[in-house]
């Protein structure tokens, strides 16, 4: 697979966007789904769901409210009926459905929507969330600021794009490693929530601001990952 890293200290020297910003221009990544479920964006948003995806304003960058009417509600999150043999707190990630899946007892899940692009589809297996990270430093690999010298600004010397609501990572970003390697897949938040369920040339595992953030409150360290 090619990747490149984001890194909060060291760019990669491999081919891997994870994501993008609006105020870099970069593409963003998702992926058009099927799904058994019946819904458009049209659909009634329910009070719960108005307040799910609601203003974080405490958040350290304070983070608007999400515009319903532009995510299919099969794509936003809900506890559903999930039957598999990994054990709680596992994250299964189905690349198929565009789907990320936070394994409870009782048979039972919390299911996320994600967008994926190509990088998402190039990684596959089982491994573990090595780290977490909330409001995580972007680096642009080598390859991206050899095409984009605009953004040498951000390289691992001038210490990367800081933080913030236009960083391409998001609120949260969950480090994913094949025991001690890096495999450079990362799962991570946007605030082009508009992208979940759309597929684009770039990126990984990409999810809703407010839903990163709620899946890192719930995901432990060392928690095991499949990418399928």
């Amino acid at each position: 697979m090619s990747f490149n890293k984001f890194a909060e200290h060291r760019p990669s020297r491999r081919a891997f966007v994870l994501g993008s910003a609006s105020i870099l221009g970069l593409s963003l990544a998702g992926c058009t789904t099927a799904s058994n479920d019946s819904a458009s964006s049209a659909d009634t948003v329910s009070d719960s769901y108005k307040s799910m995806y609601g203003p974080l304003p405490n958040e350290k960058f304070p983070i608007p409210g999400v515009d319903l009417e532009k995510v299919p509600s099969q794509f936003r999150r809900r506890s559903v009926t999930y039957r598999t043999n990994e054990k709680p707190g596992t994250i299964i990630v189905d690349t198929s459905a565009h789907y990320l899946y936070l394994v409870e007892p009782g048979g039972k899940a919390m299911r996320y929507g994600v967008g994926l692009g190509r990088a998402g589809f190039e990684w596959s297996g089982r491994a573990r969330v090595a780290w977490k990270r909330p409001w995580p430093t972007w680096t642009p690999p080598d390859e991206m600021i050899a095409r984009r010298p605009d953004l040498r600004k951000y390289s691992a010397d001038n210490g990367g794009m800081q933080p913030g609501l236009a960083n391409p990572l998001g609120a949260r970003a969950l480090y994913i490693f094949e025991g001690n390697k890096d495999t450079l897949y990362r799962i991570h938040g946007t605030p082009e929530y508009w992208t979940i369920g759309k597929s684009v040339s770039s990126g990984c595992v990409r999810m809703i601001n407010q839903d990163v953030i709620d899946l890192y409150k719930r995901v432990r360290s060392n928690a095991e990952i499949v990418v399928v």
